[in-house]
């Protein structure tokens, strides 16, 4: 690890603790300067392709998924490091599948369920944009289901 500082690689770590999601928060020294740093370190997952409905493969991006349920909880009572830690599952459930590829109906599907038990607001608005509602009886359907349940 090199001192953001001085860029020499004589480093030693303080403190090290976990932080949020899977990640260890690590209090550092430079060995040459004496200023002190954090850093974090998150474990790398394998790059997986995601399959969009067209057909068409890009790799996966977290701040697709996280920018459509930050949207999906606009307004409501959750903090940022609720939406981190529901993130976070999601990618858990999705990297614990070890497969190279996965659809964006898959993804949706895992978001879906994952926002049922979270916010039920939020669910029924990401199911209206992920499940291309058409009408208003479509919102009602959906709702009704999760009143039942």
């Amino acid at each position: 690890m090199k001192c953001p500082y001085c860029n020499k690689e004589s480093t030693k770590v303080i403190d090290s603790r976990p932080a949020e999601g899977n990640s260890i928060r690590r209090r550092r020294q430079c060995e040459n300067c004496g200023k002190r740093y954090t850093t974090y370190e998150r474990i790398e997952n394998v790059s997986i392709i995601v399959i969009k409905k067209d057909m068409t493969r890009e790799p996966y991006d977290r701040t697709k998924l996280e920018a459509g349920i930050i949207r999906s909880c606009h307004k409501r009572p959750i903090s940022m490091e609720q939406i981190t830690n529901l993130i976070n599952d999601i990618e858990n459930e999705i990297f614990a599948k070890d497969i190279k590829e996965i659809s964006s109906v898959q993804i949706g599907e895992i978001v879906l369920h994952k926002l049922k038990d979270f916010d039920a607001v939020a669910y029924v608005r990401f199911a209206s944009v992920y499940r291309e509602f058409q009408d208003v009886n479509t919102f009602m359907d959906e709702i009704k289901k999760l009143l039942d349940k």
